[in-house]
């Protein structure tokens, strides 16, 4: 199946990726993630590249932003800035902000790279010494969904969750290229404003063979949130 899937177009083979895998586990915090679609992932990564897309992400007209960001500290790497739409996922955002500010995401890492596709991150359990617990932690509760008709475009922030679409916990993913088949099934809560150019980077560090985690730890030394008139 990886020789037929490294054959197709990214964009197709992609597609076939996540919905094996969003629609299950991937881009969730399912218990028995690692053994669900490892073998896909590996193939969409040695898919031919497409074209880098634009450094910036598209605007989002009629979104409404609360003016505070979220900077995400990515060591090697750069700042990742995330505005919020509090107006779309009020509960998502908050969840989100009030983690930060207790530290809960300061030193944990991007797990779960996939080229063309996303960057995955906010999981308690990369801080540990075990990469076989990666993907299976949160904060100890979960929260209900708060879908919208906000499109999976390049820069939008979304919660990952377990099949259960009530299961999202502090677990996120940043969409490096279009996404429309995770439209109305993903809670946005929010969009990269600057660091695209951080996130490409993240998504070309080689993954570890079989995997999707990638071979070398992307951490996130700290999150801040500075709110509006800071």
């Amino acid at each position: 199946m990886t020789n037929a899937l490294s054959r197709l177009p990214v964009t197709l083979a992609v597609l076939i990726l996540t919905l094996g895998l969003c629609g299950l586990s991937a881009c969730s915090e399912k218990k028995n993630e690692e053994s669900t679609g490892e073998a896909e992932a590996q193939a969409a990564t040695k898919a031919p590249a497409e074209a880098a897309p634009s450094s910036e992400p598209p605007a989002l007209p009629g979104i409404e932003s609360d003016g505070s960001v979220a900077v995400l500290v990515v060591q090697n790497f750069g700042e990742i800035r995330i505005e919020f739409f509090p107006d779309l996922a009020p509960n998502h955002v908050e969840n989100f902000k009030q983690l930060a500010r207790d530290g809960f995401y300061n030193g944990t890492q991007f797990h779960r790279v996939i080229p063309g596709f996303m960057i995955q991150g906010g999981d308690p359990n990369t801080k540990n010494d075990d990469p076989t617990d990666d993907g299976r932690g949160g904060p100890g509760y979960n929260i209900d969904a708060e879908f919208s008709d906000l499109p999976h475009v390049r820069g939008v922030v979304s919660m990952a969750r377990m099949q259960d679409v009530n299961s999202a916990g502090s677990q996120f993913f940043i969409v490096s290229h279009e996404a429309s088949h995770l439209d109305g099934n993903y809670t946005i809560f929010g969009r990269v404003v600057s660091g695209m150019d951080v996130v490409d980077l993240i998504s070309q560090v080689q993954p570890t063979l079989g995997t999707s985690s990638p071979q070398e730890p992307v951490i996130v030394e700290k999150v801040r949130i500075e709110e509006f008139g800071d």
